[in-house]
């Protein structure tokens, strides 16, 4: 049986479970800290650093982060929006993201964010970055465009799947997603029921002959903002 902790989150006390991170604390308790690379079928990552909170004062990722009794944690402050808000244009401008075009708006938590946290335009530069596109596969294809190495596919191929069909290659900003066969996604055992087909939260690795399935206003953030579902159960 879990012993039962006790934190604050923004003037809240919340009960949490010992060996639990700040952020299912957190979503358990109604109070929605925004993320892009955690996923709760996967092992925290602490990649995006989007779900950045205050600890007593100081800058911790809420994901990867266990809550420890009588911690005090700010994640509602402009500090904070600022700095997420940062980073989402930050990813914007490193990539190529054409939303008007893109078969995941409506459905893409990138997106879903920049809306959450009004970004209008990026203060940084755009990269415009040449990046290639992975079609060879019958089923499921990589647009690295629109990948921001959040690395759930590379989780999800190693630690649900069992195909490591994912993996990162190179450095810096050279870094991108790549496969684990020379013929390109084709030569990989990835098939399209895969969870590593599904994870992914923006418009990189999408399934084909399913575009667009999902119309204008019946789309996953057309109506409710990103998150809504984990504040609704602040009164359930």
């Amino acid at each position: 049986m879990s012993l039962k902790l006790r934190i604050t989150i923004d003037g809240s006390e919340v009960t949490a479970s010992t060996g639990s991170t700040i952020l299912e604390a957190a979503d358990a308790a109604g109070i929605y800290i925004p993320r892009l690379c955690s996923h709760k079928e996967l092992c925290a990552y602490g990649a995006c650093r989007i779900c950045t909170v205050l600890v007593n004062g100081r800058p911790q990722a809420a994901c990867t982060t266990p809550a420890v009794d009588g911690m005090v944690v700010e994640s509602d402050v402009e500090s904070l929006h600022n700095h997420r808000r940062s980073l989402i244009e930050m990813l914007f401008s490193e990539g190529n993201h054409y939303c008007m075009f893109c078969e995941r708006s409506g459905s893409c938590e990138l997106q879903a964010l920049g809306y959450r946290f009004g970004m209008i335009v990026p203060r940084h530069t755009y990269q415009f970055p040449d990046r290639d596109v992975d079609a060879s596969h019958p089923d499921v294809m990589i647009d690295r465009n629109r990948c921001v190495l959040c690395a759930r596919c590379v989780r999800a191929s190693k630690q649900v799947d069992g195909t490591h069909a994912f993996q990162f290659v190179g450095r810096g900003k050279n870094r991108r997603i790549g496969v684990n066969a020379a013929a390109g996604l084709a030569g990989t055992r990835l098939k399209v029921e895969d969870k590593a087909a599904a994870i992914c939260p923006v418009g990189a690795i999408i399934k084909k002959r399913t575009a667009f399935t999902e119309p204008v206003g019946r789309r996953l953030y057309d109506k409710k903002p990103i998150g809504s579902d984990i504040e609704a159960g602040a009164s359930a």
